[in-house]
């Protein structure tokens, strides 16, 4: 597996697996975003809870973050990255799997505040990604041809 960032000695991490969708508009020249209120953008998805499928954390925190209906498409692969998050002054393993997804359908308002869907060009998606194992990611699903679309 692919790890990102340097492991630190005498730190303890915390694991944090999760799922990430790489969704392309119809064009294929956008990729769905997620900006945060900070302004700091990521791939939809997010940690896995509570014995959750890959599908269904994909699906849980579409909703969550675009208020859309995401269904998990191919495999694109996975990687880890380790970082100190100065948000809750923890340092964390998180190990991403991404997959290309689907936009299946509205699901009504985003849930959770301070994220936003933001349709961005595939070129400049991989530079504004915050973690590199998401960059890594996307450039990986464009070289795959994985590309699904938003229909």
């Amino acid at each position: 597996m692919i790890i990102f960032g340097e492991k630190e000695a005498n730190i303890s991490y915390t694991w944090r697996p999760g799922v990430y969708g790489i969704v392309f508009n119809e064009k294929k020249d956008q990729i769905a975003l997620i900006q945060t209120e900070d302004g700091k953008y990521f791939l939809p998805g997010g940690g896995l809870e509570n014995g959750e499928s890959h599908s269904e954390c994909l699906l849980r925190e579409g909703i969550e973050e675009m208020g859309m209906v995401l269904e998990l498409g191919d495999f694109i692969g996975s990687a880890q990255r380790y970082f100190f998050s100065t948000k809750d002054r923890k340092h964390y393993l998180v190990e991403g799997h991404f997959y290309s997804g689907k936009i299946k359908g509205r699901a009504g308002d985003p849930t959770e505040p301070g994220h936003f869907l933001r349709w961005t060009a595939t070129e400049e998606a991989v530079a504004r990604l915050f973690q590199e194992h998401q960059s890594w990611a996307v450039e990986r699903a464009l070289m795959m041809g994985k590309n699904v679309t938003s229909s």
